[in-house]
């Protein structure tokens, strides 16, 4: 079992994601993701920025794929995307189809990111085809469902191909819009938003009447009012046929689950971690994503 770091998600100030991925640098974790995948007009860093740090922690022994945008909606996102396509250097993370289509046309192994909906081995099976080498679950499958998926997938003999990776920690990224929420909630439009998302570098908590923590707002991106937090299953995970838990950071803090996580996997010993009331697991046991659910010993 290894873990990877997924790309952040947040708008964070230029000189923190430095310092940020010089920690990571010196971290246990195994795999980095890197590269803005949630708005466009977030480029405090730009390209030659994020090759740099690819490099940084490919010295450091990491290693590091670029991940792409997530929702497209200009021909100059389009470009954006067609030049990490095109890097000659790093493995590319395809979050929509236009990336696939612009790797497997060049012929260039990739993986996909969560946003992809991939819920069978059949579609597996055709990514496969186009030269996907791994692929993280979808966020609101369970761990039942994707035992399906892999029972489906070794009688495809697809289970020795392609590497499965698991969203194991971090506020979930649920849905895109082409509205910009952080904006809208400041009485901004989107064209206008003053890069306000950047004043709010965990996003913005929204709740519900009754005071239930609900959703958080990042942008043009919906993510869950807590933390998913199924650390503690990684053994169940690995005999399941699972090669990567992705971690997502929301703060620093990051880096010590990363290192006590590593720890556990590396020794052979279960990963203690109580939820919190911020914490949830309710996807992967198959209920409500907010949900903190507990099974039977």
């Amino acid at each position: 079992m290894q873990t990877t770091l997924g790309p952040v998600l947040y708008f964070w100030p230029r000189q923190d994601v430095f310092d940020f991925y010089e920690k990571i640098a010196r971290s246990d974790i195994d795999r980095v993701c890197l590269g803005e995948v949630t708005c466009s007009k977030r480029r405090d860093l730009n390209y030659g920025d994020w090759l740099a740090i690819a490099r940084l922690l490919t010295d450091a022994g990491k290693k590091v794929i670029l991940s792409t945008l997530t929702l497209l909606e200009s021909e100059s996102e389009l470009s954006q995307v067609r030049k990490i396509c095109d890097n000659h250097e790093f493995m590319v993370e395809a979050n929509d189809m236009s990336a696939v289509k612009f790797l497997s046309s060049n012929g260039f192994e990739f993986c996909t990111g969560p946003s992809l909906n991939i819920y069978n081995a059949y579609t597996l099976k055709q990514l496969y085809k186009l030269g996907l080498k791994r692929w993280v679950l979808p966020l609101e499958l369970s761990e039942q469902k994707l035992g399906s998926i892999l029972e489906q997938a070794e009688e495809l003999s697809l289970n020795d191909k392609i590497e499965t990776e698991v969203f194991s920690y971090g506020y979930m990224p649920l849905a895109y819009s082409a509205r910009c929420f952080t904006a809208r909630v400041n009485d901004k439009g989107k064209d206008e938003c003053d890069f306000i998302c950047r004043k709010v570098p965990q996003g913005v908590p929204l709740a519900t009447q009754e005071g239930e923590q609900l959703f958080t707002l990042n942008g043009i991106q919906t993510m869950s009012g807590h933390c998913m937090n199924i650390l503690d299953r990684w053994q169940a995970m690995e005999k399941l046929g699972v090669h990567s838990m992705r971690l997502s950071a929301h703060s620093h803090d990051v880096l010590d689950i990363a290192d006590g996580l590593t720890r556990s996997i590396r020794n052979g010993k279960a990963f203690v971690s109580e939820l919190s009331a911020e914490q949830c697991n309710g996807y992967w046991e198959g209920g409500s994503g907010k949900d903190q659910i507990y099974r039977r010993p």
